[in-house]
């Protein structure tokens, strides 16, 4: 007697497969495996911020690593565990393989995107969600769309990240959670976060922050991070914005940070995490992406991330 099977809704499924995925990258946390991986899948991008010049040294597409190579790595990496995977830029959408790029890291890992949000459509978002994009970042540093369009160098670019935010709310399953905004802390927009955290709590998603950096590799100069006590006043935002998604300790420490990096624990990059390069050169950090230890078309990523992390141990506060 031949017993029919039932087989659970593709949501279910889907819902079953990420709740495997959460507890593999649960389990490497807890044995001190690699928990982060930063991809720069270009260094093309559509805009000219001032604080990054990526822009100005364009890679020709076929010197990028290939969807192959992402295919390997994916595969490499979760023979180590399974990590958030942020893919980055540039602008990633200026490659044509984005959604096979997101696809071969969805099966094994935690995609993360960032991306400025001028070329996402509606379709596009649903894709790349339906291929396994666990969380979509779109990059805002301005509450005034005029001074977000000038800073990036793009008419209408706040406009479009707005809409970017729109999509992808709408093509997630849970948009609260993995959808977010993104904004750079610099001198020139930290008075106005409050109004960015109020506008993107608003639209029903997070919200999450990095300190403006200017001095490692690649990073422009142009823009400088605020002052310490401007930066002391953040934990308060920090409370009353709970959609603001980032660790407390955070944004407890940037005053020290700009005051004093030697004063806070040692960074952890190289072991806890590490960056790949659109060449495919691994480093332990974006901020050390001139000292590679090695190449992912040349060694195994276990190799390279052995490299990484005995290169991390060194210790570094940059």
């Amino acid at each position: 007697m031949v017993v029919p099977v039932r087989l659970a809704p593709p949501e279910r499924r889907k819902r079953l497969a990420d709740s495997v995925k959460d507890a593999r990258f649960l389990w490497g946390v807890l044995r001190n495996k690699p928990l982060q991986v930063l991809l720069q899948v270009t260094n093309r991008c559509n805009m000219t911020c001032g604080f990054c010049d990526f822009w100005t040294n364009p890679a020709k597409p076929q010197d990028e690593l290939s969807t192959g190579d992402y295919r390997r790595i994916a595969r490499e990496l979760g023979e180590l565990s399974t990590c958030l995977i942020s893919i980055e830029g540039g602008e990633p959408f200026l490659r044509k393989d984005l959604d096979d790029i997101v696809a071969a890291f969805g099966e094994r890992h935690l995609p993360m995107l960032f991306t400025n949000g001028s070329a996402v459509t509606p379709e596009r978002a649903r894709g790349l969600f339906d291929r396994g994009l666990a969380h979509a970042c779109v990059s805002i540093d301005f509450a005034s769309a005029a001074r977000h369009d000038e800073k990036r160098g793009l008419p209408g670019a706040s406009a479009r990240a707005w809409s970017a935010i729109e999509h992808f709310r709408g093509a997630a399953q849970v948009p609260d959670r993995q959808v977010h905004v993104m904004t750079v802390i610099m001198e020139d927009n930290v008075e106005e976060l409050e109004d960015l955290f109020a506008r993107s709590h608003a639209y029903g998603v997070g919200h999450q922050v990095t300190l403006l950096s200017n001095t490692g590799f690649r990073r422009g100069k142009s823009d400088r991070a605020p002052n310490a006590a401007a930066l002391r006043a953040l934990p308060a935002l920090w409370r009353k914005y709970p959609h603001v998604r980032f660790f407390r300790e955070y944004f407890e420490h940037l005053g020290t940070f700009v005051e004093d990096p030697e004063a806070l624990p040692r960074c952890d990059a190289g072991a806890q995490s590490f960056n790949i390069d659109h060449m495919g050169n691994l480093s332990v950090c974006i901020e050390k992406i001139d000292q590679p230890v090695g190449n992912v078309r040349e060694a195994s990523i276990g190799e390279l991330a052995a490299r990484a992390k005995a290169r991390g141990a060194e210790g570094c506060q940059a």
